[in-house]
């Protein structure tokens, strides 16, 4: 379990573009990850 303060584990995800986001390959860079759950939602 994630406490505050601890690394993110790394991962990856697809990204709006079709391209796969990887967290480890933005190591230095100011990143904003926003994400919903798509319960209750049309998408």
């Amino acid at each position: 379990m994630l406490q505050e303060g601890d690394k993110a584990p790394d991962f990856t995800l697809p990204s709006d573009d079709g391209t796969q986001f990887r967290l480890g390959e933005q190591k230095g860079k100011t990143i904003v990850l926003y994400f919903y759950p798509k319960d209750n939602t049309s998408g």
